[in-house]
């Protein structure tokens, strides 16, 4: 099983330090996510049902009712490649690591592309393209015109366009969600999550947009229920929250932009609302520097370069910047 950010218990036991005294740092989710309210008994108590409202408020916030409810987008990474026959795929690298994964695992060949253009994957010549938009963990945008010009490019050679959009609430303009599955785009498929811009990740509640056929392919393979009772109620309420939304993009940019100049001394930053990717030969050292003092990143050895969610309050910032102050590379 791959390694993923969040692992906070054992970074805990590994540093000796209580888990409520860290500042976890490593997932990139919304720490001031959508704030629950108390839930309906009946979704405790019943079995969940489809057409309870949740697709409708998804297809509302999204543009798009091409929709099918999953149990987070891990759900789709994992089904997806299972269903398209099996065939060459090039993906822009670095990006999550669970793509490529799943892909291989299901017996396509995989290309990873670093630091490739989309000209570039496009003239990789495969019949599948899959990317990461905004890129996790580099952080790296394609802008929507050129992902629906992809997508007609690979219709016109039979393929399909893979669009991962986890974290891209924070910039909907910019999505192609409302077009995936349509006449539009018959081949786009989109992955949406509930997990990062919501920081509903404990819910695990996502979505697959795709073409009719398809999203019927994954409902039969998925099974009855793959999202609880009370993840659909929660997740039908955080969808319909226009004025949280609103607010809430208006702060990630902020704090997005705060932690970018926050890190700027230490090298080329590349930001995200929900998070920051700073490239870096120590960052091995950074990491641990920064972990004896109950602050967890993410770190990407193999890139190398750690990965710097935001501070949920005033004092995590306050610590992380006092210990930014006292970083010195060897």
């Amino acid at each position: 099983m791959l390694e993923h950010g969040g692992r906070l218990r054992l970074a805990a036991a590994q540093w000796g330090i209580p888990l409520a005294d860290w500042a976890d740092l490593s997932t990139g989710i919304n720490p001031q996510g959508w704030p629950v309210p108390p839930l309906p008994a009946d979704c405790w108590r019943r079995l969940p049902e489809d057409h309870d409202g949740l697709e409708d408020a998804a297809a509302a916030y999204y543009g798009n009712a091409q929709l099918l409810p999953i149990a987070g987008s891990q759900a789709a990474i994992q089904c997806l490649p299972q269903l398209l026959p099996r065939a060459a795929v090039a993906m822009a690298a670095p990006l999550y690591a669970e793509h490529p994964h799943a892909w291989e695992r299901a017996g396509h060949k995989v290309r990873r592309l670093p630091g490739a253009s989309l000209s570039r994957v496009l003239a990789a010549m495969t019949p599948n393209v899959l990317l990461c938009n905004p890129n996790n963990p580099s952080a790296r945008a394609f802008a929507r015109d050129e992902l629906l010009a992809a997508a007609a490019q690979l219709k016109k050679r039979g393929g399909t366009l893979v669009v991962d959009e986890a974290f891209a609430d924070a910039d909907p303009d910019n999505c192609v969600t409302p077009f995936a599955g349509t006449d539009a785009a018959p081949n786009l498929i989109v992955l949406r999550s509930l997990g990062k811009f919501f920081g509903l990740a404990g819910a695990r509640v996502g979505f697959l947009f795709a073409r009719r056929e398809l999203r019927a392919q994954m409902a039969e393979t998925l099974g009855p229920w793959t999202l609880s009772g009370p993840s659909r109620a929660v997740a039908q309420a955080a969808l319909a929250d226009r004025d949280w939304q609103a607010a809430t993009r208006a702060r990630l940019a902020a704090d997005g932009e705060r932690l970018r100049a926050l890190l700027a001394p230490l090298g080329e930053v590349r930001a995200n609302p929900l998070f920051c990717w700073l490239p870096t030969d120590h960052a091995q050292a950074l990491h641990d520097f920064l972990a004896a003092r109950g602050i967890l990143v993410r770190l990407f050895a193999d890139l190398p370069g750690l990965r710097f969610g935001l501070p949920g309050d005033e004092s995590e910032w306050q610590r992380l910047a006092a210990a930014l102050t006292e970083w010195s590379p060897q």
